[in-house]
């Protein structure tokens, strides 16, 4: 392989310019001060973590995280997700604290890709994670958070799809109950919402009629709380049962926060079904095809990690909203440029410090002679580079 150029950077990661991250600092904020607004306290956690910790206990396949040894000989990883991190951390530092625990976040994770257009190996996440409520009351409250944090985040027309992973284990137990098998290649097809594979995988299983009108109908579970009655007469199956009633309470509550315009109930959505013990949710925006929001119970992650309790949560694709959500406006304040001799460089310096005392930001230029003096025209010229304009005033303390 030839050496890579100075320029070039490894698949799946990107350069930020400032204007940019201007804006992705904005979303951050915003989205941080609603959780906070919502009760939730902002952890940090490492990049690098321990493999034989939270890179196994994390959702991310083990061919999708990124190993690497440290001076010991140990294999480290870096955090592909922040569920499991933020599980060590209660499990360890905070296992006095009592339950329930809310915590919010924003970081970089990273998950190794195939180097195709598109895919990304390093991203942001804003999120929470609430530990210790298994209620419908606490699914209702991460959805609800969601709704604002994509709201605070600029995104004003989306959809947040509620699904339950109980509800098609229930399912097909009842349909396919010989078979476990046959019922994870359903799943998994599900998984990657291929629902042309779905039914093709239907009709080269030996089902029976019955079986498969009642697999086939799981496609027609998504809208409103009416899905709720319609899955129930779906399947029989009391884990079935059990998974719509808990999401017919967590609609319930939605109402009353006001947000269930927002939301659709969709039961042929499971997320990653290794992973998620219940409610998983996705959110859409308008101008996306993709998520920018996703979260859902996940009750076996702490025991790992030695304090068992269940667990809930979401986290926002921050770069996406920002790659593809106009949402949040940066006006940015142009700097005032103080060009300054010798002789008045004090004076100079204590404007600078006035106008900085004032929130304004100031750059500062050292002139010798009357021809290192920018004007106007030569400003302008400047302030047309690739980065935006350098500054927006000029201001000239020199004695000549």
């Amino acid at each position: 392989m030839s050496k890579p150029k100075g320029f070039e950077k490894p698949a799946g990661v990107r350069d930020y310019l400032p204007f940019a991250v201007e804006k992705l600092r904005a979303i951050e904020r915003s989205v941080l001060d609603c959780m906070s607004s919502w009760g939730y306290r902002q952890i940090m956690t490492p990049t690098m973590e321990y493999y034989d910790t939270v890179g196994v206990a994390s959702s991310t396949s083990d061919q999708k995280l990124f190993k690497l040894l440290n001076n010991r000989g140990t294999t480290m990883v870096l955090r592909s997700d922040m569920p499991a991190p933020i599980a060590r951390v209660v499990s360890s530092l905070l296992k006095e604290e009592p339950l329930p625990i809310r915590l919010s976040y924003h970081a970089n994770v990273f998950r190794a890709i195939e180097e195709e257009a598109g895919k990304e190996a390093e991203f942001f996440q804003t999120g929470v994670e609430l530990v210790g409520d298994d209620s419908p009351e606490a699914d209702a409250e991460v959805v609800a958070l969601a709704v604002s944090s994509l709201q605070a985040a600029g995104v004003t027309t989306f959809k947040i799809a509620l699904g339950h992973v109980g509800f098609l284990n229930g399912l097909l137990e009842e349909a396919v109950p010989d078979s476990e098998e046959v019922r994870e290649t359903l799943k998994e097809v599900l998984m990657h919402r291929d629902y042309v594979g779905y039914r093709e995988t239907l009709a080269k299983l030996p089902l029976s009629e019955v079986q498969r009108n009642e697999l086939e109908g799981v496609l027609k579970l998504r809208g409103g709380k009416e899905i709720c009655s319609q899955a129930l007469e779906l399947s029989g199956n009391p884990l079935a049962q059990a998974s719509v009633a808990h999401l017919g309470q967590v609609w319930d509550a939605l109402e009353d926060y006001g947000v269930a315009q927002h939301v659709m109930i969709d039961l042929t959505m499971i997320g990653d079904f290794s992973y998620y013990t219940g409610m998983t949710f996705e959110g859409y925006a308008a101008e996306l095809g993709f998520p920018v929001c996703s979260g859902g119970r996940y009750d076996n992650l702490l025991q790992q990690f030695g304090r068992p309790a269940p667990a809930t949560g979401f986290s926002l694709k921050t770069n996406r909203i920002l790659d593809g959500v106009n949402g949040i406006q940066v006006e940015r304040q142009l700097p005032i440029l103080l060009q300054y001799d010798a002789a008045n460089r004090k004076l100079a310096f204590t404007e600078a410090a006035r106008l900085r005392d004032e929130g304004r930001s100031v750059l500062m230029k050292h002139v010798d002679t009357i021809d290192d003096l920018l004007s106007e025209t030569t400003a302008h010229h400047i302030r047309s580079g690739p980065l935006g304009p350098a500054f927006g005033e000029i201001r000239s303390y020199v004695s000549f």
